[in-house]
């Protein structure tokens, strides 16, 4: 039997964009509901690693990074491109500096710190910063959640008990290489002591942002129901009004006075849409988004009367399947000195450490041989550097052996057997490799030459990026276009209102986040580029709900 629920506000999804839409809904005055999917709050921003990338922000003005807008629009400008309207550049670029002024000064809860070092990905280009954007949630104790810790999803990181942040990340992964590194470990060993003893559940990266935000709900009031699928949209009259959803196993209608955010994520669990969508191959194997997002949102939107966009895109995320569980996502490993990305022909096809978005998209124009890639390092990088998530010198488990997650060979040629490529070309192109690598510079790729590949390079070499590889045995796991989420979604205006093709908004319907078609279009800024925009337009369609409804104020601005 169906029921009724009223609030101003009703909000499908919560990750950061969904929790920071409703918790901007409350502390403006309006009621609000979140509904989740899954028996777990947090989308993928759990699983994330929690980096938010909003320009001239007030934690990076703190941290004596000074920007300005005119620079933030310049890299823009060099990076997206015209690909998305410039209206909606500017409303990134001028509501994401706002809202976390706001969540800032209204909340006790929403706190950011600046991740030093960690660079835009294009910094070269014009506006690039070689010294970063990105904040990251300050760490927080998961006890202050109450029961609501036990229903909060996890991220499952391999970090072996230690809470680690990005910054201290960066400098972990050098621990035999310098001081920095052995002194982080220290601090961060010593964290988890403290907390031990303490008996804390301390919390960072998107765990920490996912904590914060329900946090600073629950004290605003706001309302979140768990394990409440949503099903469809209610349209009256050309306008939105509320949504259907299951809650107990029945049918409920949930009406929306001022209107209804979809902040449900995109497409990454649904492989019908992806093979629709997506380039081939695709499989749901390879996302590392959190298992709710089959679509829901985007097609209900559709339904409605939607224009979509992007939809063949996704925030790319080279992979490593592993046999214990979901791909590895490789990050700082493609970075590391003594490694190189092959074909399945045993050649290299692009800078291995490229961002990760456009290293997948390099491995789809790259053909067929790209989606069977495998990353190969020696003895002396498995030695020095993390590598797959295991720290320096630890051993890939007996399993992954077992299964062919890893492939081992003494020399270049019996890895060459292993993997199933022709030995004549991976010998080839390592001793390419090594000839570069003992130059110091990458003739074919310019390994090393970006801002953004030192940061996760070996700083004690003339190039951070590169060593050869000489000292065996040679290891190699495969590589595979993963992705963190699909980009293409809903199209939006500058006040988050969903468009129809025709260019008008339906009345009563938001959207932010992966189901929306994303403001960085087909590129990825910066290190947070996915959080901070959902963040941003979930804050600017609760503004814009409360300005429809309140004539004296202008724009939905404070």
């Amino acid at each position: 039997m169906d029921s009724e629920h009223e609030y101003d506000v009703v909000v499908v999804g919560s990750g950061a964009g969904g929790l920071t839409a409703a918790l901007t809904a409350r502390l403006r005055g309006l009621s609000a509901v979140v509904i989740e999917k899954t028996d777990r709050y947090g989308g993928s921003t759990a699983l994330s690693g929690g980096a938010i990338w909003v320009p001239n922000n007030l934690y990076l003005e703190e941290a004596g990074q000074r920007d300005t807008p005119e620079n933030a629009r310049a890299y823009l400008d060099a990076t997206v491109g015209e690909r998305v309207p410039a209206e909606r550049k500017d409303a990134y670029l001028g509501r994401g500096p706002e809202m976390l002024r706001y969540l800032h000064d209204r909340t006790s809860w929403v706190r950011f710190v600046y991740t030093p070092g960690y660079s835009d990905y294009y910094p070269e280009r014009p506006g690039g910063k070689p010294e970063g954007r990105s904040v990251e949630p300050r760490i927080v104790d998961g006890r202050r959640l109450g029961p609501e810790f036990a229903r909060m999803r996890r991220a499952g990181l391999p970090t072996y008990g230690l809470t680690m942040t990005s910054a201290d990340f960066g400098k972990l992964n050098m621990v035999t290489r310098t001081w920095q590194g052995k002194r982080t470990a220290v601090r961060v060993g010593m964290r988890a002591v403290g907390a031990l003893l303490a008996r804390r559940r301390l919390l960072s990266l998107g765990e920490a942002l996912i904590a914060r935000l329900r946090l600073a709900l629950a004290e605003a009031g706001g309302e979140l129901w768990l394990s409440s699928p949503f099903r469809d949209l209610v349209v009256e009259d050309g306008r939105v009004t509320g949504v259907r959803a299951e809650r107990g196993g029945r049918e409920v209608t949930v009406r929306a006075r001022h209107g209804v955010v979809l902040a449900a994520g995109g497409f990454s669990h649904a492989q019908d849409l992806r093979e629709k969508y997506l380039p081939p191959p695709t499989t749901t194997d390879w996302t590392h988004a959190s298992e709710g997002q089959t679509g829901d949102a985007l097609l209900a939107g559709i339904r409605a009367g939607a224009a979509v966009d992007l939809m063949e895109k996704v925030w790319g995320a080279p992979s490593v399947p592993t046999p214990d569980g979901p791909p590895f996502f490789l990050v700082a490993d493609r970075a590391v000195p003594a490694m190189v990305i092959v074909d399945g022909n045993g050649e290299r096809y692009a800078r291995e450490s490229l961002p990760y978005h456009e290293f997948v998209d390099r491995m789809y124009e790259h053909g067929e041989p790209a989606t069977n890639s495998w990353m190969i390092v020696d003895a002396r990088a498995k030695s020095r550097y993390i590598v797959v998530g295991l720290f320096p010198g630890q051993k890939f488990p007996k399993r992954w052996h077992e299964t062919g997650a890893v492939r081992t060979g003494r020399t270049i040629a019996e890895l060459a057997a292993a993997i199933g490529v022709p030995a004549g070309k991976l010998e080839a192109t390592v001793d390419r490799f090594n000839g570069f690598a003992r130059a110091g510079q990458d003739a074919d790729f310019r390994r090393g030459d970006s801002a953004y590949d030192n940061y996760y390079g070996d700083p004690t070499l003339p190039n951070p990026n590169l060593a050869p590889l000489e000292k065996g045995p040679f290891h190699a796991v495969r590589v595979v276009p993963g992705d963190i989420g699909t980009k293409g979604g809903l199209v939006t205006d500058a006040d988050a209102r969903v468009l129809r093709a025709d260019g008008t908004p339906i009345a009563g319907l938001y959207a932010t986040g992966n189901c929306s078609a994303a403001v960085t279009g087909e590129t990825y800024p910066g290190p947070g580029a996915t959080i901070g925009p959902a963040m941003t337009f979930g804050y600017v369609a609760a503004t814009h709900m409360t300005a429809a409804h309140d004539p004296a104020t202008q724009g939905g601005k404070p």
